[in-house]
């Protein structure tokens, strides 16, 4: 068999970024695979490099022998500029903890700035749990393709007058998506900018739990204007809620956290004005006073919150809503911390992968 340098890079993308394909050489019977990985450990790389050559062996060829070099690398900052000059602000929503209501709020803060009379587009980055088609109504929906300067874009679906992309509008309700990293990341950069987004005033990035390569992609691709946390108050959510903070603190990252949420605060019944605070007290404002980062509220237990996310029509789209006035706060004081960061700070620079000296 011939070597056929395209039909390995074919095979090898289906496995790892293309982008992280240094070069592929061969002398005689030997090919030699230069990569690179942003996960230093042994075993990541001895995984990798055995569904690699399984995968070259099955369906490329066994006459030749392979040999593997994989660079080690980490995060560096780049003077590279946000690609999406028609948006004015990029807003990441995040914790690393899961199920604390960060897609809840990017929704209702969504709803928020759009009463305020700002364009908002959402965008949810949960590749392999997302929600945004479902809290915004839209199971089902599928995005059109549109023709911008002659090329083929999804056109964002629009709900309550908010932007809306998901890798919800293409999979089935029932479906799991069982995606390696660099195709959820290739997945995510298809939804960023492969789309026309329009003007925006705000894009909110919903993220999902973790610190990982979802987040990593995001910081690479687009200069993220600043971050909000949303944690509960018990001492395992905070846990997850500081790794989320240090993160974006970094050195190499250095993303402004414009203020951190306590969800599911308190529970107060109709009938008394006591508040019961069931999973802890203030834990975030504490977390918020450790870090010197602003404490933007609480939203406390209420049904209608979860009735409402669940039916697609998210509380804060309610003018006449009660609960809507807690979001419509927040917002305010989001709104409030990112005019002095955009005042007193440069913009966010994007990340780029750059490979460690004398690592292989």
């Amino acid at each position: 068999m011939k070597f056929d340098k395209p039909k390995i890079k074919k095979i090898l993308a289906g496995i790892i970024d293309s982008d992280d394909i240094i070069n592929i050489n061969h002398f005689d019977k030997e090919i030699i695979i230069d990569i690179n990985s942003t996960n230093p450990t042994l075993k990541h790389k001895k995984e990798l490099e055995n569904k690699i050559l399984e995968d070259l062996n099955k369906n490329y060829s066994k006459d030749f022998t392979y040999k593997l070099n994989i660079n080690v690398v980490k995060p560096t900052i780049s003077q590279n500029v946000n690609r999406l000059e028609n948006i004015k602000n990029i807003i990441a929503v995040s914790s690393a903890k899961g199920g604390v209501g960060k897609s809840t709020l990017t929704a209702n803060i969504a709803c928020s700035l759009k009463k305020m009379g700002f364009k908002v587009g959402v965008l949810d980055a949960d590749i392999y749990g997302p929600s945004m088609h479902i809290m915004f109504d839209l199971v089902g929906s599928k995005p059109l393709a549109v023709n911008v300067d002659g090329k083929s874009k999804m056109s964002p679906i629009e709900s309550y007058g908010i932007k809306v992309l998901s890798i919800g509008f293409f999979t089935n309700m029932d479906q799991a998506v069982v995606w390696r990293g660099p195709m959820a990341s290739k997945a995510l950069n298809q939804l960023i900018f492969d789309a026309d987004w329009g003007n925006l005033d705000f894009l909110l990035v919903d993220l999902p739990p973790g610190t990982g390569d979802i987040h990593l992609s995001i910081m690479q691709k687009i200069s993220i204007n600043g971050a909000l946390i949303i944690s509960t108050p018990q001492i395992v959510a905070l846990a997850d809620a500081r790794k989320g903070v240090s993160m974006y603190q970094q050195d190499n990252i250095n993303i402004p956290v414009l203020g951190i949420v306590e969800n599911m605060a308190y529970y107060q019944t109709e009938n008394d004005n006591v508040k019961h605070y069931i999973f802890g007290k203030d834990g975030a404002k504490n977390l918020a006073e450790d870090f010197k980062i602003p404490f933007l509220g609480e939203i406390p237990i209420i049904q209608q919150i979860r009735e409402s996310a669940d039916v697609g029509r998210p509380i804060a789209a309610d003018d006449d809503s009660d609960v809507a006035l807690i979001y419509n706060e927040i917002t305010k004081k989001m709104i409030k911390f990112l005019v002095e960061r955009n005042k007193n700070l440069p913009p966010t620079e994007i990340l780029k992968i750059k490979t460690m000296a004398g690592c292989q």
